[in-house]
Parts: structure tokens; sequence; C-alpha cells
């Protein structure tokens, strides 16, 4: 699909050169004046509780807190699978993993012991099928391109350099000779300021193009390493030094969000502008050391895959709290093509956040959970998930999982998941794995 768009590609830059006729650049100046720009925001392993608006009394994020009370929040939301490369994928195309073939962070290579060079080597050489076959799906940015939107990409992007997205402009080249896996230079935007991110939006007004911006920085993932106020500040609230540090960072991600906001204020364009918040997967702190805990990042509970979701248009979208409708990730692209008029491929699976009819319909959304190191869909599979409220299932595979039985959550009384009712309530188990299958074999 994208080799269609090569000649609009093209296009665009004539008329930006002022080579195209005046017909050609009135019709695209006055499609770019009436389109909103586009910016998703992405946290980088932080749990749906880290946050000052949502309940945490250890916290601040002044900002984040701020632009939740400016959004259509969705503080019941989820991404399809806990770890960050597929989950990536899942916002980039709204499809689940099983779709869009991401279903790990690395497919499986060598390993060899005491030479981290020919690791990375077997590593690259094992990956380059999956950024093949996964440049031929349809993202975001190939879909805005009808309606001659400029990309940008900076922060993370697991799949090669940042053209495969479809964007035309980004941070990362994804070569692995030069340390090229899950960002490479993108992974300074935030931690080292957004002068990338200014240069971008000023290239886009130059060419008064509208422009989608994916705003995925390395934040607060590890390496912990805050700045020295944040991290004095937060050693004051806690004895331990990993959770002060975890703390520290998601404030210093704060900070750039809210420098990200007054960029596009000062620039006056915040109100054609949308944004949208969600983040890539869970995380909870480890206090003795600098991990996470075994319920969180790669786990099928909620504090892997659960996050609030927030989406901002300024005089457009009208701001609510909502704590009762579950949306997904999988949303967000149904959501952009929905404003901008363009119509949904068929195999989305999502629904746009704005069609509180087609909300109401959907009863639940679905998780996969698959190795960290992933071959085939069928040998890699670890867990499904079925949320369909108040209950939440988590089905471990029987393969892969053994020694594990099958889950029941009543996540509306229960959203921390200590007690497992599978066993009083054997019909609901099996409605819901019923539904799995069904979602199986879609």
């Amino acid at each position: 699909m994208k080799n269609k768009y090569l000649v609009l590609i093209a296009l665009s830059i004539l008329i930006s050169c002022g080579k195209g006729t005046k017909k050609e650049t009135e019709t695209g100046l006055v499609k770019a004046e009436n389109q909103p720009n586009i910016v998703f925001i992405l946290s980088d392993d932080q749990s749906w509780t880290d946050y000052s608006f949502m309940g945490d009394e250890n916290i601040e994020t002044p900002r984040i807190d701020q632009f939740a009370k400016e959004s259509l929040t969705f503080t019941r939301s989820y991404v399809p699978t806990p770890l960050c490369s597929p989950s990536l994928a899942t916002i980039i195309t709204g499809l689940y993993p099983k779709d869009h073939g991401i279903i790990g962070n690395d497919k499986v290579y060598k390993r060899v012991k005491g030479d981290r060079s020919a690791s990375k080597k077997n590593r690259a050489e094992a990956y380059k099928p999956v950024i093949a076959a996964f440049e031929k799906q349809t993202t975001l940015p190939d879909m805005l391109k009808e309606k001659g939107y400029l990309s940008f990409q900076t922060g993370k992007w697991w799949h090669g350099n940042h053209k495969v997205g479809g964007f035309d402009y980004g941070m990362t080249h994804g070569d692995p000779k030069r340390g090229g896996r899950h960002g490479d230079y993108g992974l300074k935007i935030g931690r080292t300021g957004l002068d990338t991110i200014n240069n971008y939006v000023d290239l886009a007004l130059k060419q008064k193009k509208p422009f989608f911006l994916w705003y995925a920085p390395f934040l607060p993932h590890r390496p912990h390493t805050p700045p020295a106020r944040l991290y004095e500040k937060y050693k004051k609230k806690t004895d331990s030094e990993h959770l002060a540090k975890y703390w520290a960072m998601i404030e210093w991600f704060d900070e750039t969000c809210g420098q990200l906001f007054d960029m596009f204020e000062e620039k006056g364009l915040t109100e054609n502008t949308l944004f949208v918040y969600v983040c890539d997967n869970g995380w909870r702190q480890n206090p003795n050391k600098s991990g996470y805990m075994s319920d969180s990042k790669r786990a099928p509970y909620d504090m892997g895959i659960r996050t609030p979701i927030m989406y901002k248009w300024a005089g457009k979208i009208k701001p609510e709290m909502n704590n009762t409708t579950i949306t997904s990730s999988i949303d967000m692209v149904p959501t952009v093509l929905d404003i901008l008029n363009i119509e949904k491929p068929k195999n989305l699976p999502g629904v746009s956040v704005l069609d509180k009819k087609a909300l109401e319909a959907r009863k639940g959304i679905f998780g996969e959970v698959y190795a960290h190191d992933f071959d085939t869909i069928e040998n890699s599979m670890y867990y499904n998930m079925a949320i369909f409220p108040p209950y939440k299932i988590i089905v471990p595979d029987p393969v892969r999982k053994p020694k594990e039985k099958v889950q029941l959550f009543n996540i509306d009384a229960d959203p921390f998941e200590k007690n497992n009712i599978a066993n009083e309530n054997p019909e609901i188990v099996l409605k819901l794995k019923d539904k799995i299958k069904a979602f199986r074999s879609k």
C-alpha cells in the first residue's frame, strides 16, 4: 500500500517547492488548514496507578494531571500486550499483535556466550524477516498521506528504519551495525530536550502541512537516571533508592510533556492539535532492586496492560473523566480516522471513542502475551485474556504454562486481581473461553 503513496509524496514535495500548479497548491493548502495536527504521546514502562490524577500520593505529575482534566480521559483502558515492541506496533497499526505479527521484542536468535557482537549480529539477522513483514502493514502515517499529512517519528521504534512505519522523517535509523534495535538516536528525545521535535514542527509549518508526531521518549524506562534535583526530592519520600529513582523518572517524563505542550502553545498550535496519550505497558517497581515486579511488565495482569488513554482537542472534544468505559489502544487509530473522515479499513478491530453507540455495543476487548523472544504465534503463546466487565479472564497456554490455572477476576470489585473466582464461576469461564476462541479464529 505504501508504494501507491509515492506519487502523492512526490506531488506534495513539488507543491511545497512552488513547482505545482496554482490549483494544486490551493487545494493542498485548503485541506491542510482544515485538518488538526495529531500528536501521540507514549509513556514507556509505567503503571496505570503511577500518576497524581490516578491517586498516587507520592508521584507528582502536574502537567499530565492538567492534560487529563482537559481531555476525554478513559482511566480504565488497556494495551493488548504488556511488552514494548508489540504494544507500539498495535498503537501505530490499530491491530492486535496476532494480526500485525509483532508478538515479542526479539525473534528467537542464537546468543553467543561471551561474544556480544556476535549475538547482536544474530539478533539482527533473525529480525530482518519480521521487519520485512511489518513493512507490508498499513500504518497510521500511511493512512494520513491521503490527507496531505507529514509524519514524524521520535523516541522508541522497534521496527527498523522509521520509514518502515510510513514516517516521512524520523530519528531512528534502525541499522543494527550502528546500534539500531529499539530506537537508537530516537532514544535521546526528551532525555536531552525536544529540539528535534521543534525542527520537525517548524518544517511542517514552513510547508503549510498538517502533521502527525510520534513522541515516544525512553521515559520513565530504565536506565533510571533522573536529574539530581528530582532524585533528591523523592529520596525524602522513601527509604528505597530504586523507588525514588523510578518516581523521579516519572516526574521527569511529566516535565517533558509540559515542554511539548508549551512548545505547541507558543507556536499557536494547541487549538488545532489532537493530543492522544497512552502508556505502552505497565511497570511496578521492585523496591529492592532496579527491576520490575513479576505481576507487571510481561504479565497478563492489569499492572502489565492497563493504562489511562486520553484524547484532547481544545474546543472540539469535550473533556470528561470516564472511569467506567473500557477502551484499548486498538481504538486510537480508528478515532483519528473518524475525526479526519477517513474510512476505517475493515480489518481494524477497534472503534472510535467518539462514537458512543459503538463503545456501548462493544462489550469487551482482548489481550495476548507471548514470549519475549518469539518464533511463531503457535509456539510462542503464554496467555490469552478477555476483558468483559466486570470480568477478566486469564487463560494460560497449556504447553508453555502447564502448571498455571485459569484465573477469573471481578475487576470492578477487585482491580488489583487478588481473588481468583474461576472455580466458583464455571459458566462465566466457559463463556469467556469461547469468546477467546472466536477472537483467535478471526
